[in-house]
């Protein structure tokens, strides 16, 4: 069962990532632990400053990032969705970098990899680029 929370759209620019995290922090707040909103928090924050520097929903004044949250129950276990779709880049699909021990980047999808349960990457050549993560949400009591 999904249940959809919401979804946004923000501008292709640095100062959007702050502001996705408030949405998703005002939208999940109270509805998961908050462990889980730590998690996702950050995650997000990475994505979505990944679909800023790394798409073409950067690259201009028009570009956008929509960031979509959902939980899901599969046979018991509560699951928090969270998927940032951006314009899709004609140089590269999202991949997990090698970071250097002194860079300055290449950690943001190593994160989601490591603290995340499942994660993955849809392309479509019109609509661009969707990463999406799960995390589980621990949040007792949960009715679905």
């Amino acid at each position: 069962m999904l249940l959809p929370l919401g979804h946004a759209d923000f501008p292709g620019v640095p100062a959007s990532v702050p502001t996705a995290r408030q949405w998703a922090r005002d939208l999940l707040t109270g509805k998961i632990a908050a462990p889980a909103l730590d998690d996702v928090l950050l995650l997000l924050s990475e994505l979505v400053t990944n679909a800023i520097v790394h798409s073409d929903s950067g690259g201009g004044q028009y570009g956008v990032v929509t960031v979509c949250v959902a939980l899901s129950n599969n046979h018991g276990d509560s699951v928090i969705h969270v998927e940032v779709i951006d314009d899709g880049s004609a140089d590269s699909l999202p991949f997990v970098r090698a970071a250097t021990l002194g860079g300055d980047g290449g950690r943001g999808l190593l994160m989601v990899e490591l603290l995340s349960v499942r994660w993955g990457v849809h392309h479509d050549d019109e609509a661009g680029n969707a990463v999406w993560f799960h995390l589980p949400d621990s949040t007792p009591g949960r009715e679905w």
